[in-house]
């Protein structure tokens, strides 16, 4: 960690239109950053930290970027001491209150996750305790990873994803599904409403469109292409396709600009990129439960995991995302992914980006730099010809 400054602080570059931060990071593994704009004006920023992912002190952690340009200290969230905590969404209530949403699993075994929900009066300062949003079913568990949506209409829409449990051996991702619980009473129930034949895609990120219809975008567990899913309502859905932009089976995020354009950010490179392959994502946590099949032994459509993570790549479309014609690095490394120690310096992935738009134009992107820490970087529209 001595290369890196996690200080917090919003620091110039030698590019008179972007801005970097290292985010505090009070644990040796930190991952999987969500940010959210609050009710204030200032940033929030939340993410898991643990010594590494899939084990039980793996907790959810918050902090927030105020008008002095510094992230605050951390506040731990969760504190679950049997269960490996994950993914946080942050969603901002109508009524000025805070949820955080966030996984709870047994070691490795994302087929045993549920949802659980918190909430701040205080934007983030104090926390209330957990319950639990949507459990696991005898069949799967259920994740999340990108944020609640709310149309024009009022409804709420929160994407989910199903980690089916396989019928021998330990879960690796090779059936996970996508899934949109629906609420028109402001969160007080929810509908449950599958996403047809999306079987590999997962990561869900719904995004209202300018012509009132409602796009989704996946990542793809077998690290082929970026796929989309489009709404005339965020209810019934089509059946994912792919897109023209690689994915290597790790997240993305996309969101509306002002302008009605669209910006995503991801990782340029897929399975094809890759130099090995991991037998599944908590292979060192599960030791030799989890063994590398043979070539005659994969099952078809199996999940690949390893492809690098990175570059780090915003893209912009304004076609309402039928084409991303304009790229730009904002980070790039070899991307190194095929262990998950962060601790001694062995993951060099840049992954699992968040993207948002503040009110003077600006885009903050925050996303996992080596497993290490949460890295933010803000860049002015004249950045990316915006």
């Amino acid at each position: 960690m001595s290369e890196l400054t996690t200080d917090g602080v919003l620091r110039a570059t030698d590019d008179p239109y972007r801005h970097d931060a290292f985010l505090p990071a009070p644990t040796p593994q930190s991952h999987a950053a969500n940010l959210m704009p609050l009710p204030s004006g200032a940033l929030g920023c939340a993410w898991f930290g643990g010594t590494q992912e899939g084990l039980p002190d793996i907790t959810i952690w918050f902090s927030r970027l105020g008008s002095d340009g510094v992230w605050s200290e951390p506040v731990r969230v969760s504190s679950d001491p049997h269960r490996s905590e994950q993914n946080p969404v942050l969603f901002p209530l109508p009524n000025g209150a805070l949820w955080l949403l966030y996984t709870a699993q047994h070691a490795g075994d994302q087929d045993t996750a549920e949802v659980r929900v918190t909430s701040s009066t205080d934007e983030g300062r104090t926390w209330s305790a957990a319950r639990t949003l949507i459990p696991a079913s005898e069949e799967c568990g259920v994740f999340v990873r990108q944020p609640v949506v709310v149309l024009e209409s009022g409804r709420w829409l929160l994407p989910v994803f199903h980690c089916v449990r396989p019928t021998a051996g330990r879960w690796r991702g090779d059936h996970d599904t996508s899934a949109v619980l629906v609420s028109d009473d402001q969160g007080a129930t929810w509908h449950h409403h599958d996403v047809p034949h999306s079987t590999g895609c997962v990561h869900m990120n719904v995004v209202p469109l300018t012509d009132g219809t409602v796009l989704a975008l996946f990542r793809r567990r077998q690290a082929d292409a970026i796929y989309e899913s489009r709404s005339s309502d965020g209810v019934h859905w089509s059946a994912p396709a792919p897109t023209e932009l690689p994915n290597n089976n790790s997240s993305i995020q996309a969101t509306a600009l002002h302008d009605g354009r669209l910006a995503l950010v991801f990782n340029a490179s897929s399975a094809e990129d890759a130099t090995a392959r991991r037998a599944s994502l908590y292979d060192e946590i599960d030791g030799d439960s989890i063994t590398e099949p043979s070539a005659s032994e994969e099952p078809a459509g199996a999940a690949f995991w390893g492809a690098p993570r990175a570059p780090m790549t915003l893209a912009l479309s304004s076609d309402n995302g039928h084409t991303w014609p304009v790229r730009r690095d904002l980070e790039v490394g070899d991307g190194y992914c095929l262990t998950n120690n962060s601790r001694d310096g062995l993951n060099r992935e840049l992954s699992y980006p968040s993207i948002t738009q503040a009110a003077d134009g600006d885009l903050h992107i925050a996303f996992t730099y080596f497993r290490q820490a949460i890295k933010h970087v803000r860049i002015a529209p004249d950045w990316a010809g915006l």
